[in-house]
């Protein structure tokens, strides 16, 4: 069993052990660290199918949290624009800062989405704060980022996070203009009596989402 982004034992390393053994059979779990924290009923599931041949199912681990997806607006073509060293350097500016709001309103990080930021928060107040401080912030570097969020129950996969309320907030981000911030009209309801203010977007066709939403900017 191995990690696929294990930065200790390498994943082609154990895939290729893995089939230098005869009948062997190799597992690998999402994820970027050393450890299997956070699966270990997966990993204790494997092993008893390993050993009694019969494999428990395990039980869905779901969390109700606020989803937030942050997206770098016009990236391919600032790319194009100043190449690629002045791009990874901006990028990673624009990364750091992103973490840095990300402690400020205890986010957690889930994953890079190349250009952009998926994560979550256990408050939508929050989460909408975040997105905020860092747009004001990569204005600061010539950037802007467009977000979006939801809030629901994600089932929990490893270190990544899944469920129809994940690619809501990512349909959300996708609805966004340059510099906006749109959120669910469950978000904006939750957030009621925060003093945050909304500007109504109307009703939008997600795509993949049945029915209409009614989104929301945050002013």
């Amino acid at each position: 069993m191995n990690r696929t982004g294990d930065p200790v034992s390498n994943v082609e390393a154990a895939r290729d052990l893995a089939s230098r053994i005869p009948g062997a059979r190799f597992v690998e779990f999402p994820g970027s660290t050393h450890s299997f924290a956070g699966i270990e009923d997966e990993v204790l599931a494997e092993i008893e199918e390993f050993v009694t041949g019969t494999h428990t199912r395990v039980a869905s681990d779901r969390v109700l949290a606020t989803i937030l997806f942050l997206d770098l607006v016009g990236s391919t073509e600032l790319l194009s624009e100043i190449g690629d060293a002045r791009w990874r350097d901006l990028l990673g500016r624009h990364n750091d800062v992103v973490r840095k709001e990300l402690a400020r309103y205890r986010g957690r990080e889930v994953k890079t989405t190349g250009d952009g930021f998926l994560a979550t928060f256990d408050g939508p107040t929050r989460a909408i704060s975040c997105a905020l401080a860092v747009q004001d912030a990569v204005n600061h570097l010539g950037i802007r980022v467009r977000g979006g969020l939801h809030t629901g129950e994600c089932e929990m996969l490893g270190e990544d996070i899944g469920g129809i309320a994940v690619h809501m907030a990512a349909r959300v981000a996708a609805d966004a203009g340059p510099g906006e911030v749109l959120v669910s009209s469950t978000v904006k309801d939750l957030v009621a009596g925060s003093g945050l203010r909304f500007d109504d977007k109307g009703f939008h066709q997600l795509k993949g989402i049945p029915g209409e939403w009614r989104l929301f900017a945050v002013k």
